[in-house]
């Protein structure tokens, strides 16, 4: 017979010839063995080096750390000068033609040597603390703690201020005033009113210390409302210890330091009425002035259109702002309304607009719901501080 030319290779191709098999099974044996045997080779190896190194790890680690030179300052205990984190630069701001404000920084060398306190918290304060007043900023007075500008030049209207977006779009803030003198029209317009609204107390009010710590808790800037005379006092009385034109500039003061005394943690001032204290230049001079030089701003609420309030917080370079509209002069919900859109139309014309109202339930009612609508329009709601004019940052 011949030889199947055709079979498999390994098979019989012929008679009478013997099986042959390919040795694969011998040829991995020898792998495997050459490979376990240089495996264990490398463990060895290494069980050695590491043998050889372990004392030296474990002394490391045994060894004391070198002892760290302790100073009194790394306490932050007193002690410790508290600096603007400024202090170290040198600052220029240049107003450009389409009135952006370009800042330029160049360092400079601190007064003194040794560690310092850094105050970082330039504007507004975090808000866990928000109702904490900064006590750099207190000065001890017979009519209690009053605010003050801190020995580095932080004004309370920065350290208590709400900060905003910076946005070059169309602003409106909102104040409520008369806080304190319901203690539950008070309560509902802290819980219903947005954050965003600035609240200001009246002087003459109730519990004001723990009102004025809920706002702040609550994320609003604050005022104090202080009262001054209007045109037909005594008949229509603000309350004790009312501004007058009548009285020296040195009791007025006394009486403004009673009003600041009340609460802490405000950023300015409100009048409440004074339609004749306004307009006379003589009597509210002194007054802006201390106001001023205590790092306040000053809010006219608009309600007096032969105010010198404007005029003379320029002449002194005190912080100020104007109020647009009186917002709850009609008592109903409707007509607040219209007014709100009224402050709108303004704003989007002149770019800003504040609004005033008093704490009553149908003008807290009407805010609140068109301050939810707001933002969808594009209007960004900010505390009055945001608005008011600075000398310091023109």
């Amino acid at each position: 017979m011949g030889t199947d030319l055709h079979a498999p290779l390994g098979q019989n191709r012929g008679p009478g010839r013997r099986r042959r098999s390919f040795p694969v099974g011998r040829i991995l044996g020898g792998f495997c063995l050459i490979a376990i045997a240089g495996f264990s080779l490398y463990s060895a190896l290494l069980r050695d080096d590491l043998q050889k190194t372990q004392p030296v790890e474990t002394a490391k680690k045994e060894d004391p750390p070198p002892p760290v030179e302790t100073k009194p300052a790394a306490t932050g205990q007193a002690g410790l000068a508290q600096v603007d984190p400024q202090s170290g630069a040198n600052t220029t701001r240049i107003v450009t033609g389409d009135g952006s404000v370009v800042t330029m920084f160049s360092p400079t060398n601190r007064d003194g040597s040794g560690p310092v306190l850094i105050n970082a918290n330039q504007v507004g304060q975090d808000p866990r603390m928000a109702a904490t007043p900064n006590d750099s900023l207190l000065e001890d007075s017979p009519f209690g703690k009053l605010p003050i500008i801190g020995p580095n030049g932080l004004r309370p209207m920065d350290q208590y201020a709400r900060p905003w977006s910076g946005a070059r779009g169309t602003r409106v803030a909102i104040v409520v005033s008369g806080l304190g003198l319901s203690q539950t029209g008070t309560q509902r317009a802290i819980e219903k009113l947005p954050e965003e609204i600035t609240l200001a107390f009246a002087a003459s009010g109730n519990s004001l210390q723990r009102w004025m710590q809920d706002a702040r808790r609550g994320g609003h800037e604050i005022l104090i409302q202080v009262p001054f005379e209007p045109f037909d006092y005594p008949s229509n009385n603000p309350g004790p210890d009312t501004l007058l034109t009548s009285l020296s500039s040195a009791k007025n003061i006394d009486s403004l330091h009673k009003a600041m005394g009340k609460i802490t943690n405000y950023t300015g001032v409100m009048n409440y009425l004074g339609g004749r204290f306004l307009a006379n230049p003589g009597a509210m001079e002194p007054v802006l002035r201390d106001i001023g030089k205590r790092g306040l701003l000053f809010l006219d609420d608009g309600s007096s259109a032969q105010s010198k309030s404007g005029t003379l917080a320029k002449t002194l370079d005190v912080p100020h702002a104007f109020a647009d509209v009186q917002l709850d002069g009609e008592l109903q919900q409707d007509a607040i309304l219209r007014k709100l859109d009224e402050l709108e139309r303004i704003a989007r014309r002149n770019g800003s607009a504040i609004g005033v109202a008093s704490a009553f339930d149908e003008s807290v009612d009407a805010i609140s719901k068109w301050s939810e609508e707001a933002a969808m329009r594009g209007i960004e709601i900010v505390a009055v501080s945001a608005l008011a004019e600075d000398p310091k940052h023109p």
